[in-house]
């Protein structure tokens, strides 16, 4: 371990040692207080997008939403970081690089295609700092008519909608600073404040720093965001926002493992890196949204939104691809890719409630987003690597190139546009919903080659229907069933020619189905949710020719559990498991996809020791094939982390201490296979410990 983090921990303990023996039994109720607030805790609610804010009970899907007590606590230093605590989702890389890439229900979904706000196209295109957010929203299934067609073509199995940071009742003076092993080292600020006669304007302001080499030999990663939020809420009117700037630098960054042997390799020690000094990505993002809302009547509320993104990264990757599992004999390959994109997106609508005995919601707008990506391409020679004994190479010179590397032109431009209708009708005091709707979803993408000649167009319609059944039996039941369709983007072929004959190639829009059925249960402090569902989609891959394209109907069915809230007054889980059967319609199971998941994670509010809570989280993921083939597969494997936080006065502000370890056995595995193009293995981090301060004054 780091000295310079060995003595934070040190510190960290020694703060509790001395602090628990000077407390002033005057300080209870801030610590108490405190101590609460920093309880982390998942929202059974969040944003159903055209439907608006909603109760999980009160929809015929699943949502539930992570805040930002989460955040802080866990201190992620990525998106991915904070999904890991969903026991239905699980996280890899994209091709090459740290592209995050999150697997639900089976169906990948790209960060191109996680929400901001409620809009599309607006969140950082690769890595999301997590600093920004006060709260983080998983909606499990499709949700094509709730938020339109995401512009990637991905989020099938379910979505992610990323909430700005917002100005609460209190004000608040937050700094933290941070430290993570082996030497990375961090600092935040945040501040909120509402003003104004009755408090009707708020600010909010926040930013975070951090630096260093990870727990990963040599791999050094780098991020700042800073963020902004004003926000009026008086009478009719409420109006908000947000602007946003993250930068994230990634240097010797560990690779996926492709595999092109008959064995599966034994895992590499757990914080071994087999990457090039060469390798890095450097991704830089500004972003906002913003937002009205306005009741034309006590009953009826006109909205709009809108946002944009500026996007511009730069990466030098270099792959692995492994050719003897014994020796860990591999090939090496280079690829340096600039580029730039530019998106927007409006949205707006009307939400009228009828009736008293029997109610209405009503619902009707329209959305359209434009996306516009730039990129060129330079592949430099292959060498010679090793997975066990990585040696350092020179860059290798390039020369197979595709555009312009130092001025990038488009390659895709896309204009996703909708118009949607819904109403949910209410009987018998909302104890029956029954919410139907349509979307006639319109899709135009423009393709260019990297010579700059004329690709393939297309401009798909189709009106994409849901319908949804909410029954509420008894007090504290809620029952649903809903049945959606999609229209979906088509997937971009990689641009590595030598795994597709038809590198970069955009694939035509496609359709799917989803039927799903399920209950909730309030039970206490406990809420439990537990659903089956069936999904129907082309799949895409490696055809028999060569080339990427649709390889048929592919189906995913399986069972969802998850339950958080308080078991006990101090005690609090978060967790549940997930089954999951993906396969190609008459042919194999799709790789990557592991049959079981399942998460746990407790906090526990010591009684006898005022301000001092106890953590664990137990991370479990099944076998998964690693080939289209299946002939391969990965074991099964399950991660342990472990942690405490302790809160004491310092005069009359409330400091926080955190002290966690992640993955304590040190255990290494293979955490993923989950690959679009080819068999490639991600590996699981090693054990990582992260301590940090919190003053609140």
């Amino acid at each position: 371990m780091n000295s310079m983090l060995r003595v934070s921990i040190f510190a960290l303990g020694a703060s509790i040692a001395a602090t628990a023996q000077a407390q002033d039994t005057s300080d209870d109720v801030i610590i108490v207080t405190a101590q609460r607030e920093n309880a982390t805790q998942v929202v059974n609610a969040g944003s159903a997008g055209v439907l608006g804010n909603k109760n999980a009970e009160d929809l015929p899907f699943t949502i539930r939403s992570y805040d930002e007590s989460l955040i802080l606590n866990q201190q992620p230093q990525t998106l991915g970081d904070v999904l890991e605590n969903d026991p239905t989702i699980r996280t890899t890389y994209g091709f090459g690089n740290a592209s995050e890439q999150f697997v639900i229900r089976g169906f990948t979904l790209f960060g191109d295609d996680v929400g901001v706000n409620g809009l599309y196209g607006i969140a950082p295109r690769q890595l999301v700092a997590p600093e920004l957010y006060g709260s983080v929203q998983v909606l499990n299934g499709s949700s094509a008519f709730l938020n339109g067609a995401a512009p990637g073509g991905t989020g099938l199995g379910g979505s992610v909608n990323l909430m700005l940071k917002r100005a609460g009742a209190s004000d608040l003076n937050r700094v933290t600073v941070s430290a993570e092993q082996s030497a990375r080292f961090g600092g935040a600020v945040d501040v909120s404040r509402r003003f104004g006669s009755g408090g009707e304007w708020g600010l909010r302001i926040n930013g975070a720093y951090r630096d260093g080499e990870t727990s990963i030999d040599e791999e050094y990663r780098r991020t700042a965001v800073i963020g902004g939020a004003l926000d009026y809420d008086n009478g009719p009117l409420r109006a908000a926002i947000d602007l946003a700037y993250q930068e994230i630098r990634v240097d010797n960054l560990r690779p996926k493992v492709t595999i092109a042997t008959s064995t599966v390799p034994v895992v590499p020690d757990a914080d071994a890196n087999y990457a090039q000094d060469f390798a890095y990505s450097d991704l830089s993002d500004v972003f906002g949204t913003f937002g009205l809302e306005y009741d034309v009547a006590d009953n009826a509320t006109l909205y709009a939104r809108g946002g944009a993104r500026d996007g511009t990264e730069a990466g030098q990757y270099a792959s692995l691809t492994l050719v003897d599992a014994d020796t860990g004999a591999a090939n090496g390959g280079s690829l340096f890719v600039p580029a730039t994109s530019n998106n927007e997106a409006i949205e707006a609508g009307l939400r009228v409630r009828l009736g008293e005995r029997v109610t209405q919601e009503i619902n009707f707008g329209g959305n359209i987003s434009w996306q516009v990506f730039r990129t060129a391409f330079d592949f430099g020679s292959g060498y010679a690597t090793n997975l066990y004994d990585t040696p350092q190479v020179a860059l290798p010179p390039g020369g197979f190139i595709g555009g312009d590397l130092d001025d990038p032109q488009p390659i895709t431009k896309a204009r996703l546009a909708s118009a949607f209708a819904s109403d949910t009708i209410g009987l018998w005091g909302d104890r029956i919903l029954l919410t139907g709707g349509l979307r006639l979803q319109d899709i135009r993408q423009e393709n260019i080659n990297y010579d700059g000649t004329p690709g393939a167009t297309y401009d798909e319609s189709a009106i994409t229907p849901v319908a949804g059944l909410v029954v509420k039996p008894v007090s504290g039941l809620s029952l649903y069933a809903n049945r959606i369709e999609a229209l979906q983007q088509g997937p971009v072929a990689p641009i590595d020619p030598g795994l597709v004959t038809n590198p970069g190639e955009v694939l035509a829009p496609r359709k799917s189905v989803q039927y799903e059925v399920g209950g909730k249960l309030a039970l206490g402090g406990l809420f439990v949710g537990l659903g089956a569902y069936r999904i129907e989609r082309p799949g895409e891959g490696v055809l028999d020719d060569g080339s990427f394209g649709y390889l048929g109907d592919q189906r995913h069915q399986g069972l969802e559990l998850t339950v958080n809230g308080e078991v006990a007054p101090g005690l609090r889980l978060i967790g549940g498991a997930a089954l999951t059967d993906a396969e190609l319609i008459g042919g194999n199971e799709v790789p990557g996809i592991p049959e079981f998941t399942a998460n746990a994670d407790v906090e526990w509010d010591l009684g006898f020791a005022p301000g001092l809570t106890l953590t664990g989280r137990a991370v479990h993921t099944g076998e998964q094939w690693v080939d289209a083939a299946n002939t391969l597969t990965l074991d099964s494997w399950t991660r342990f982390d472990l942690g405490a936080r302790y809160v004491f006065v310092a005069g009359e502000a409330p400091i926080t201490l955190r002290l966690s370890v992640d993955n304590v056995a040190n255990e290494r595995y293979w955490a993923s296979s989950f690959d679009a193009f080819s068999a490639a293995l991600l590996q699981g981090r090693p054990r990582t410990f992260k301590a940090s301060v919190s003053a609140d004054f």
